[in-house]
């Protein structure tokens, strides 16, 4: 990847839908060249897919929250993994360091959904410890860093 790469990315970061002219003329590369690199940022797995970002409250799922959760033993994982997949409003899950195991991120619409989702996780096999964080702001919101 070079700079010009790099600068692609940024345009599609910004706007998934920005088409290949629009993204020549900012970055002083001809139509077919954008497009070249595209194809060859989506073959290499570097672009893995495009997506809308969507405003959570305005579709009823205003809480987000983040529950760390340690397991009873490393031959849960697999399990745990399956039915964290599983769960529409688990939007993360992070293998992690420190004092739990995974970082899960969870979009849900109330309290009463909130304590449903906590149950679910509290109750999947080899769960020992859960620890819930509720997100009362989001300053930031980004999905990735691009440097270049």
């Amino acid at each position: 990847m070079d700079s010009t790469d790099y600068k692609i990315l940024s345009c599609l970061k910004e706007n998934s839908r920005m088409n290949a002219t629009a993204i020549g003329d900012r970055i002083n590369l001809s139509t077919s060249a954008v497009l070249e690199r595209i194809k060859k940022l989506e073959t290499s797995k570097v672009i893995v897919k495009y997506t809308t970002v969507i405003d959570n409250e305005k579709i009823g799922k205003g809480i987000t929250v983040f529950i760390s959760v340690s397991l009873e033993h490393p031959k849960f994982d697999e399990s745990f993994r399956e039915v964290i997949s599983q769960n529409d409003e688990i939007v993360e899950c992070h293998y992690v360091t420190g004092d739990y195991d995974y970082m899960l991120k969870g979009i849900t619409a109330s309290s009463k959904t909130l304590e449903d989702l906590i149950n679910c996780v509290k109750s999947i096999k080899g769960v020992s410890h859960t620890k819930t964080l509720v997100v009362m702001t989001t300053t930031k919101n980004d999905f990735t860093t691009i440097e270049g």
